[in-house]
C-alpha cells in the first residue's frame, strides 16, 4: 500500500484539527509578541502542542492502517498509541512552560497592550476550536454508532467518548480544553485590562496550563493501556455476544474475550452449538457466524471455535457487571 493510501486512511479529525491549530497558533502568537500578554501566550502555546500532537496522532492512524506482514503478522493498530504517547510528552513540556508563564505574571505582574487585538482572535479562536469539537463530537457519535442527533451530539459524545478511536479521542479532549482556554484566556485578558489587577492575565494562563497537564494525565493513562492490551467495553462485548447468538444453531457463549487495539478489536470465543450436528455442519455454521461478526468493520480478526451444548448457562452480562463493579 503506497503512503499516499495510507494518508488518506488517517483519522480526519486529528488532519483537520492539525492544520486549524497550526493556523491558530501562528495568529496567537504574533498577537502575544504585540500586546505582551500571558494569558495570549498560553493559548498560542497550546495551539503550538494541539497542532504538533494532533499532526503526529494523523501520521501515526495513518501507519497503523498498513496491511500485516510476515516481520509483524498482528498488525500495526498498536502504532496510534505510541504516536498519541509521544504527543502528550509534548503536552507535558507545554504545560510546564505555560504553568511557569503564568506563576512568573503572578509574581511580576505587567499590563497588556493591545486589548482589542487580542480580544478579536480570542474569539477568532473559540469559534475555530468550537468548529472542531462539534466536527469531533459527531466523528465520536458515528464511531461510537449512537446515532445522536441535534443537541444529544453534545451529550453522548462525552458518553461515548471512551468507545471512539485513541486519535479521536485525543482531539476531543485536546480541543475541549482549547476551546475552554481560550475562553478563559478571553475572560482574564478582559478583566485584567479593566480592573488594572494585572496579575489576573497569569492567573488565566495558570489556569490554561494545569488544564493541559490534566489532560496529558488523562490520554497518558488512556494510552499506556491500550499499548499494553485492555479489554473491549461493556457495549462492544454485547455487540458481539448478539450477533453471536443471533444464529439459531448457537445456544451459548461458552467464553467471549475481545482485546481492544487502537481503533480495532479482536475476538476469540468458545460457542456452543446445538446437539446432533455433524462436524461438517459445525464447521459451516462456525464460518457462518464468524463471517457476521466481521461485518462489523471495528473488528479485524475472529478466532471461534466450537463445543457440544453442555446444557448450562454460561455466558450472561451479569459477570461484566460483577467486574465492573469490583
Amino acid at each position: 500500500m503506497s503512503y499516499w493510501k495510507l494518508l488518506k486512511k488517517g483519522n480526519k479529525s486529528s488532519g483537520i484539527a492539525a492544520v486549524g491549530n497550526a493556523l491558530l497558533a501562528v495568529i496567537k502568537g504574533i498577537a502575544a509578541a504585540v500586546s505582551g500578554s500571558g494569558a495570549m501566550f498560553a493559548t498560542a502555546i497550546h495551539s503550538v502542542a494541539d497542532a504538533t500532537n494532533q499532526g503526529f496522532v494523523f501520521f501515526g492512524s495513518a501507519l497503523a492502517e498498513k496491511e500485516p506482514t510476515e516481520r509483524f503478522p498482528s498488525g500495526f493498530g498498536r502504532v496510534v498509541n505510541l504516536f498519541v504517547l509521544i504527543a502528550v510528552i509534548i503536552v507535558t513540556i507545554m504545560s510546564y512552560e505555560t504553568i511557569l508563564k503564568g506563576w512568573g505574571l503572578i509574581q511580576d505582574p505587567k499590563s497588556s497592550s493591545n486589548i482589542w487585538l487580542n480580544v478579536i482572535i480570542l474569539i477568532v479562536s473559540i469559534i475555530v476550536d468550537g468548529y472542531i469539537l462539534i466536527k469531533v463530537m459527531k466523528e465520536i457519535n458515528e464511531e461510537s454508532r449512537a446515532g445522536s442527533k441535534g443537541f444529544n451530539i453534545f451529550k453522548d459524545s462525552f458518553k461515548n467518548a471512551k468507545l471512539s478511536s485513541p486519535p479521536t479521542r485525543l482531539v476531543f479532549y485536546e480541543d475541549l480544553v482549547a476551546t475552554s482556554g481560550a475562553m478563559i484566556a478571553l475572560i482574564f485578558v478582559v478583566l485584567s485590562y479593566f480592573t488594572g489587577l494585572y496579575f489576573l492575565d497569569g492567573l488565566g494562563t495558570l489556569i490554561i496550563g494545569i488544564l493541559l497537564i490534566g489532560i496529558a494525565i488523562k490520554i497518558g493513562y488512556e494510552n499506556t493501556i491500550g499499548l499494553i492490551g485492555v479489554a473491549a467495553p461493556k457495549i462492544i462485548e454485547e455487540r458481539v455476544a448478539e450477533v453471536i447468538l443471533g444464529d439459531q444453531n448457537v445456544v451459548d457463549i461458552k467464553k467471549l474475550r475481545i482485546l481492544q487495539e487502537g481503533r480495532e478489536y479482536h475476538v476469540e470465543s468458545y460457542i456452543e452449538l446445538i446437539k446432533g450436528l455433524s462436524l461438517a455442519e459445525a464447521d459451516d455454521i462456525k464460518y457462518k457466524v464468524r463471517d457476521k461478526v466481521l461485518e462489523d468493520s471495528s473488528i479485524s480478526d475472529v478466532i471461534l471455535g466450537i463445543v457440544e451444548s453442555d446444557e448450562e448457562k454460561n455466558w450472561s452480562m451479569d459477570q461484566y457487571d460483577d467486574k465492573e463493579q469490583r
